[in-house]
């Protein structure tokens, strides 16, 4: 009897151990694949299907744009359009302050000067740049803008800048109105400035960094997240399974990658200069800064008879530049005639039975604001969504309007976005039906300035590709494209989202979507022919003109 008791409890104790044995196996084995080699397929919240693959330790960052798997033709376009963009800069070494171009002992010349111009005429300008000894430089690489205008008549228009790689700008000006034409020239950024964001550009994409908060009960952990993260720490993989556009967070030490639950910008990056370089980022000194006339810098520009003038109109084709001008406060594209929506009752009248799908940055998340202030009947419905993030939606129930704004899957600099509410704009695409009362709008450009040129060109790749495909199964679908805007400039902004930048990034969409069959609201020259300061978030009057030339293409005149 007590041996039986004795065999009894002898073989519960090792039934104990043995299950212990196999509990510690089993949490450590857990345990060693939720910090390694964890990867699984899951579908968040916003029914998208995201990758969360836990990367093992590496020494290499992974940067998504370095390991793209291309087709000979989209390598053969990446190709060509980074070559379209190599900027001039010659390979001096080192240049000193003093040596650097200084636009207040520059100056620029009007070349072909005569008593008056016609309307239509060309105007040259002859831009000569020297250093801060008034010593002539001996190479280009500086990035100019130009304009022409008339205060009195608030017309203004864009000129083409042309480097001779030798210390000489041409700039070619049409001069498209009649009156005192003033010629304006400002140089943006010295060559020595463009080597530093060229250097920015290719080495340090990490320069404004991105975080997630991660929560379970509990327990949050906030981690660093970025298209390319240095170091070797385990990773967090959110690349998009659709798009395989690449995204990735540190991943937290003590949760799981599903549990993050939003994204927020986390900073910019400081000390990124040394001080010889800071020397090449003055405001004040030489930062979009003015270039003046040695002689005079206006011309008088006299009207065109009837017929010359309908010849002049006929003449323009596609390529045009400038793509327009403004006269008294109003833009005129030069290959179409433009409606004025003056009134709220041509707006909705316009917008009536159509639904307006907004996608992308906060430059375009202007045109909702802007239309929901203006349009009484277009009543903002409150989704709770956090301020000046998203998405938003407003009814006109009376008219039968739906507009909605959603911004683009990261990259993006908000302050809080949820990660459910992460949606890419090719995705949002391919889930639109389309149809002739189905409008899209989309401006994506300003949260790729800090990053690799790559990395763009594949978003709007991505982008192009679900445009061709909701044009072809809804040709009568109306797809229009924001481009990028100059903006206010200053040492810190200048690392970060300067105009050289944007204007790279405005080069590569008008290049990739020339043929497509969308239009194009040059926010561009807009914004660079105007009287006004550059902003990032333009004013009103700028606003209003590309939201008429926004409808204007929903509803163009009848000829």
């Amino acid at each position: 009897m007590w041996i039986s008791s004795f065999k009894l409890r002898l073989f519960c104790c090792l039934l104990a151990v043995l299950m212990v044995v196999v509990l510690v196996i089993n949490v450590t084995q857990v345990e060693y694949l939720d910090h390694e080699t964890v990867s699984a397929t899951f579908i968040d919240s916003s029914g998208q299907f995201v990758s969360s693959q836990v990367t093992g330790v590496s020494r290499n960052p992974y940067c998504g744009y370095e390991h793209q798997t291309l087709s000979s033709r989209e390598r053969t376009e990446e190709d060509s359009l980074l070559a379209a963009l190599q900027w001039q800069v010659p390979d001096v070494g080192p240049v000193p302050f003093l040596k650097s171009t200084d636009p207040s002992s520059s100056y620029f010349v009007i070349l072909n000067s005569a008593a008056f111009f016609k309307v239509g005429s060309q105007l040259e300008v002859l831009v000569h740049v020297q250093d801060f000894q008034r010593k002539p430089k001996k190479y280009g690489g500086d990035y100019l803008q130009a304009r022409i205008h008339s205060p009195k008549l608030q017309a203004g228009a864009v000129g083409r800048v042309v480097d001779y790689q030798n210390g000489f700008y041409k700039v070619f000006f049409t001069l498209l109105w009649p009156g005192r034409v003033k010629v304006s020239i400002s140089l943006v950024h010295p060559t020595e400035g463009i080597r530093v964001l060229q250097h920015l550009q290719e080495e340090k994409p990490h320069r404004v960094y991105f975080k997630s908060l991660f929560r379970s009960g509990r327990i949050s952990e906030t981690t660093e997240c970025n298209v390319c993260l240095p170091g070797s720490l385990p990773l967090c993989n959110f690349t998009d399974l659709y798009t395989g556009e690449p995204w990735f967070c540190f991943k937290p030490k003590k949760l799981p990658c599903s549990s993050r639950i939003n994204h927020f910008k986390g900073g910019y990056l400081k000390g990124l200069l040394t001080a010889a370089e800071n020397a090449f980022f003055q405001s004040g000194i030489n930062i979009k800064m003015p270039i003046n006339s040695s002689g005079p810098d206006w011309v008088t520009v006299i009207p065109r008879r009837i017929k010359e003038t309908n010849n002049l109109e006929l003449s323009q084709g596609s390529g045009t530049f400038p793509s327009g001008y403004y006269y008294k406060d109003q833009w005129r594209p030069r290959k179409f005639k433009m409606r004025q929506f003056n009134d709220p009752d041509n707006i909705t009248e316009c917008l009536q039975r159509k639904v307006v799908y907004l996608f992308g940055d906060s430059t375009i998340r202007q045109w909702f604001e802007y239309l929901t202030t203006f349009v009484p009947d277009l009543v903002e419905f409150n989704l709770g969504s956090p301020k000046n993030v998203g998405p938003f939606l407003a009814v006109d129930q009376k008219h039968n309007i739906l507009l909605k704004y959603r911004c683009h899957g990261p990259p993006i600099r908000f302050t809080t976005v949820f990660s459910n509410e992460l949606h890419y704009v090719a995705n949002e695409l391919n889930g639109i039906v389309g149809g002739k009362n189905t409008v899209v709008a989309i401006a994506v450009w300003s949260h790729f300035s800090t990053f690799p040129l790559e990395v763009y060109i594949r978003r709007l790749r991505n982008i192009r590709r679900a445009v061709v495909q909701l044009l072809d199964r809804s040709p009568k679908t109306v797809v229009v494209i924001r481009t990028a805007n100059a903006q206010e400039l200053g040492p810190e902004v200048s690392l970060f989202n300067s105009d050289w930048y944007n204007f790279q990034l405005d080069t590569i969409l008008r290049k990739m979507f020339s043929g497509v069959g969308v239009y194009l609201v040059d926010a561009w020259e807009m914004t660079l022919a105007h009287y006004l300061p550059h902003k990032l978030h333009p004013d009103e009057v700028i606003v209003k003109n590309q939201l008429d030339m926004f409808l204007s293409f929903v509803c163009p005149l009848e000829t």
